[in-house]
């Protein structure tokens, strides 16, 4: 009862795809299962997948929410791994998500992202591993300091038991961006959201295409208006795609 679904959100990931595969296929010990779940690439991103020992869904949208949302009602392992198309992860991965769920008090985990290009860049990785703590300790300080919250975002690779995420309704498919932070609120009903101290690899290219400055003011603009309430309709709006 301790097997792990790992679930891949793509589109038009092709890139970047075979990068993230080759490591899950050495994972020790193995995931019980790969789910790529499309959302209709226009790219070579299937056909990518069905190269690798994976379960390849198709989407006909395009929304990260709907599709992992499409993976977990599909997968068959007790624990969910949420990962994204350009993250990599360590060998031990299957050990780490079972070692910190073992733990019944904590319902979601992730790990701490590192921003790479052709080199790590530190600043915005020191910047995502704080966020993880001060976002909250704003947004819900009462929840931070008493209850565990956390606020995990996809780069860090989310995972928790699949019972949990079905019963408190999976990620919200009518969200566009910031649906991790949602489930976070809604997972910490039911536990603590732990980020552990283990690292996963994230690309860095929506950096290196928007640069330094706007990425920053984006990502902390968009958090700050998001725990203001503001829509995240209108939010994607700033937060165009870099595929």
């Amino acid at each position: 009862m301790t097997e792990v679904s790992i679930i891949i959100p793509t589109y038009n990931e092709a890139r970047y795809l075979s990068q993230t595969l080759v490591p899950l296929t050495s994972l020790n010990p193995l995931a019980y299962e790969i789910i790529v779940v499309d959302g209709s690439s226009s790219d070579r991103t299937r056909q990518v997948a069905q190269n690798f020992p994976v379960t390849v869904l198709t989407s006909t949208i395009a929304r990260r929410s709907l599709q992992m949302n499409l993976g977990a009602q599909m997968a068959q392992g007790y624990y969910l791994c949420f990962l994204h198309a350009d993250t990599l992860v360590p060998e031990d991965l299957i050990t780490q998500i079972r070692k910190t769920l073992a733990n019944e008090k904590v319902a979601l985990g992730g790990f701490i992202s590192l921003m790479k290009g052709q080199q790590i860049r530190w600043l915005p990785t020191s910047l995502n591993y704080l966020k993880t703590y001060w976002a909250p300790l704003i947004y819900q300080p009462y929840r931070f300091l008493f209850k565990g919250l956390r606020l995990l975002f996809g780069d860090q690779v989310m995972f928790c038991r699949r019972t949990d995420f079905l019963s408190c309704g999976g990620f919200d498919p009518n969200l566009p961006i910031m649906e991790e932070a949602d489930i976070c609120l809604r997972m910490n009903r039911l536990g603590s959201i732990k980020q552990i101290r283990r690292t996963v690899i994230s690309s860095d290219r929506r950096l290196s295409q928007w640069g330094h400055f706007k990425a920053h003011i984006i990502w902390i603009g968009v958090c700050i208006l998001w725990s203001l309430r503001v829509s995240p309709h209108w939010l994607k709006r700033f937060y165009e795609e870099v595929r």
